[in-house]
């Protein structure tokens, strides 16, 4: 980034402070405003919609016109022609690997699949119904437990070991949480997997069927929905983990946090939704009568439109051409995956929906995808903090690379002004 030589100047009680523009590579200008608390000031900005938090160089996102880009790439090159762990490679070293850095990426990755064998002990003491999200908030923050050599946050290959044990990981501790919930036996990472098939073997797998195999489409789609939820610039979960590094906390920590962060409805939890809004439609011939409601105001729908994107989702065209191959793969006729595509048939047609650009997100597809793989809707967002650990830690790294503060917003005080105290006796 570099300062123009142009100033927005800030005129308060007769007195000019300046504040300069910066210009990015992609993006509007920002103002420094570093020199608001000497006019006497605070900025207000609920939710940070107006606020950059910190200096970049790994995701950009335009809203306005559709695009998001992961280290310049553009996030349809990567979901076709990538693979997951070279777009996680990008986003940790900010270009993709060459062949022998991509074969020795791999090769970590594989080496730190399997977790300490008493971490048996703290699934152990969940509940077998307790919600997979709780379990992997759990987990994860007691890897720093395990793996507390190399947490020194000052040194480079510390933090390089710990990104690449988090992300070889996360998928064994992701599988699981599953098969705990449903009282299967877990199954061990198999070094002859790649990593969505991996995953998918630890997901389904058991002792009893040796001669389970993965089906290459469905690892396949996998992939790209592990691709399509890497990393999506200052959003709440990554802030989440930003914040928490600031203090210097131990990464496992940091990543615990925007896995908390994550599960909110509102963020990570927006596939799941979907899929209860279905349960809550019913039926294909109440639709039409949902969609009139949803004009009405009267409902919400869910996975349609995105708070980013004013267009459309540029991930969304991507896991529709996923979705439609799962769907013929496996030649399901389930009502619900029927309904949903009657939603989509709607949505896509009918010019209330087209005006508001309320054309489905990549949560909408994604639902149904891991709906049609037999992913129950208690592991979606599970599956999403998976995904979106490769971004976490980079942001992580990122922020370590180079100086930083500790996070401290500010407020805007509505409480009692200075009061005295009064002994209970008298209290009204």
């Amino acid at each position: 980034m570099s300062e123009k030589d142009n100033i927005a100047t800030l005129h308060v009680n007769g007195q000019d402070y300046e504040l300069p523009i910066i210009e990015g590579t992609l993006g509007d200008p920002v103002l420094d405003i570093k020199a608001v608390p000497q006019a006497g000031f605070w900025t207000y900005d609920p939710g940070f919609m107006s606020t950059a938090s910190t200096e970049s160089k790994i995701t950009f996102i335009d809203g306005d016109k559709g695009i998001l880009l992961h280290r310049g790439y553009p996030i349809d090159q990567l979901a076709d022609k990538a693979e997951y762990l070279e777009v996680a490679y990008a986003l940790i070293h900010g270009e993709l690997p060459n062949a022998e850095q991509k074969a020795d990426f791999y090769e970590k990755v594989r080496k730190h699949s399997m977790v300490n064998d008493q971490l048996r002990r703290f699934f152990e003491g969940f509940r077998r119904d307790a919600h997979p999200m709780a379990i992997m908030v759990g987990v994860m923050g007691a890897l720093s437990a395990f793996y507390h050599n190399n947490l020194d946050v000052s040194k480079q290959d510390h933090r390089e070991i710990t990104a690449i044990r988090l992300i070889a990981k996360v998928p064994t501790i992701a599988a699981m949480c599953y098969k705990y919930s449903n009282g299967q036996p877990f199954m061990y990472p198999r070094n002859d997997l790649n990593y969505a098939e991996n995953f998918l073997h630890m997901m389904f797998a058991t002792p009893a069927d040796v001669n389970y195999k993965v089906n290459p489409i469905l690892a396949k789609a996998m992939d790209k929905i592990f691709t399509l939820h890497a990393d999506h610039e200052q959003n709440a979960s990554t802030s989440t983990v930003r914040l928490a590094g600031s203090t210097g906390a131990n990464p496992y920590a940091c990543i615990a946090a925007g896995i908390a962060a994550l599960w909110g409805p509102a963020h990570g939890g927006a596939n799941e939704a979907v899929l209860k809004m279905l349960d809550e439609i019913g039926s294909v011939d109440n639709v039409d009568e949902f969609m009139e409601k949803v004009k009405r105001k009267e409902v919400k729908l869910m996975g349609f439109g995105h708070r980013v994107y004013k267009n459309f989702d540029p991930r969304a065209k991507v896991m529709k051409e996923t979705c439609d191959e799962v769907l013929g793969e496996l030649g399901i006729k389930d009502p619900q995956l029927e309904l949903a595509m009657k939603l989509e048939q709607i949505a896509l047609n009918d010019p209330y929906f087209k005006e508001r650009n309320l054309y489905p997100n990549v949560d909408f597809y994604s639902g149904i995808i891991l709906k049609a793989i037999g992913i129950p809707t208690s592991m979606f967002t599970v599956i999403f903090a998976l995904a979106r650990t490769s971004g976490w830690i980079s942001h992580w790294l990122e922020m370590h690379s180079a100086p930083y503060k500790i996070g401290r917003p500010r407020q805007l005080y509505t409480g009692y002004t200075q009061r005295d105290f009064v002994a209970v006796e008298d209290r009204d």
